[in-house]
């Protein structure tokens, strides 16, 4: 089904930053440019933040321009023309909640970071949120209380089955998404909403890579230079990009198969092999590289001492976890430290050190559980959450370059495990970060020698 009575279908997006329009964005423009005119894209957020980029891209008719830089330096430039409707943020969502309930949308997803799911080791909502509590009452601060004023709006007008796709890097997304969603609803007594729901919405998995960093004036001097036009939002990504979904859609899709997106019955390989290895090892460079006083993450990919953790993590201790595979987990592993070394996307520490309550037990902490369960002793594995130790306690000292950005940090809680008597064992006990393995006395030491061998690695650099 790839048009609707009134014209063509639409895809809702909400999430307007950088990935999405280096991402989703642009495929959604390759298939258009190869002819297929079936699906618009409209562009929302949930929060104000993008408000002035959303009015940006308004000025511009939606159009923005996309910078790749290969790993050997060549930059290409694209004119990205997928959006169709800009949809212009408010405070009691009204635009998104009209957009999200017509008729003609058929897909809504979104990218909302990992924090914005607000999910706790058994996967359940963290409703001591303070955003997420408010929802409850009614807000729309989350993904959850947006979609449940879309949802409801499109059950009140009849308006029919929608598919819900996570585009975040999270651990079956679409299922983890799903039961959040299903969980908020209950939590709000709001059983034929959730009736609705399940008959009438999808939540496919997927997996999604591109890096993509914050933009930084020089993108735009860049664009400017190359192609004439003076963008005000461009994007710039690297040259790699994939995107795996399942093919589990409830009211039609795109024709995505035809403009390289790989469409699949299960994601699950293709997911834990990108969060494991990639998402993992990134998180590991950027707590290092902060560590010793860089700035990017190609730079801290270059140290030898820093790329060789990376690579011992995912040689020693996720190769095994994940064999066998469909994936030759080696060679993916080379080809992301190679894809972390190129200099021209100068991504930053900042961004991807971000989140790491969230990344812990979401990209960490299986391999952690799963070497132990087998016999074995992670060693290199723990050099990861050993990092993030230090990285914390030079944010509680306040000797961070940067402000740290974590959407669950508590920083009372945090302030207060660093000052305990023994804060390596208070941090190895919380469920929520470990799942099996807290508190474990095997873990605990295991993770007292890693931080030693973290600082005696930071005095010899």
């Amino acid at each position: 089904m790839n048009t609707h009575a009134n014209g063509p279908c639409t895809w809702l997006h909400l999430g307007a930053g950088s990935f999405h329009r280096a991402h989703q964005a642009w495929y959604l423009h390759r298939l258009r440019e190869a002819g297929d005119h079936g699906w618009t894209l409209a562009l929302g957020n949930i929060r104000e933040d993008m408000s002035p980029l959303l009015a940006a891209l308004a000025r511009q008719r939606g159009e923005y321009t996309l910078e790749t830089i290969t790993p050997e330096g060549v930059h290409q430039y694209e004119t990205v023309r997928s959006i169709g409707k800009i949809v212009p943020w408010d405070a009691e969502l009204a635009a998104v909640v009209e957009a999200g309930a017509a008729a003609q949308t058929r897909v809504i997803s979104f990218t909302v970071t990992e924090a914005g799911y607000y999910l706790d080791q058994h996967f359940k909502l963290d409703i001591a949120n303070p955003d997420l509590a408010a929802d409850l009452k009614g807000g729309k601060r989350t993904i959850y209380g947006a979609l449940h004023a879309i949802l409801s709006a499109r059950r009140a007008a009849g308006h029919g089955p929608v598919t819900l796709l996570n585009c975040d890097n999270l651990r079956h997304n679409g299922e983890r998404f799903r039961d959040g969603m299903l969980q908020f609803l209950a939590l709000r007594e709001e059983n034929d909403l959730a009736d609705w729901v399940t008959v009438n919405t999808a939540s496919p998995n997927c997996m999604v890579d591109r890096i993509t960093p914050r933009p930084v004036p020089a993108v735009r001097e860049r664009v400017k230079a190359a192609t004439g036009f003076d963008d005000e939002v461009p994007v710039m990504g690297e040259s790699f990009i994939q995107w795996v979904v399942e093919d589990h859609f409830i009211a039609g899709r795109p024709a995505l198969e035809n403009v390289g997106v790989e469409m699949v019955e299960s994601v699950l390989p293709y997911e834990e092999a990108k969060i494991r290895i990639l998402n993992a090892s990134h998180s590991c460079i950027a707590w290092a590289g902060t560590l010793t006083g860089l700035t990017y993450i190609h730079e801290g990919t270059h140290v030898p001492s820093i790329r060789q953790m990376a690579y011992a993590y995912v040689t020693e201790d996720v190769i095994p976890c994940l064999s066998p595979s469909p994936i030759d987990l080696g060679k993916y592993r080379d080809v992301v430290l190679d894809r972390f070394g190129n200099p021209a996307i100068r991504d930053s520490n900042q961004r991807v050190a971000a989140d790491g309550f969230s990344k812990i037990p979401g990209f960490i902490a299986p391999t952690l559980n799963e070497c132990f369960k087998r016999g074995a002793v992670p060693v290199a594995t723990a050099m990861l959450p050993a990092l993030f130790y230090v990285f914390l306690q030079r944010w509680a000292a306040g000797k961070l370059p940067y402000e740290y950005q974590d959407g669950i940090l508590d920083a009372t809680a945090t302030r207060a495990m660093l000052a305990d008597a023994d804060p390596i064992a208070r941090f190895c006990a919380d469920p929520m970060l470990w799942g099996a393995i807290a508190g474990k006395p095997e873990f605990v030491v295991l993770m007292r020698e890693s931080v030693e061998r973290v600082n005696g690695w930071l005095a010899a650099q």
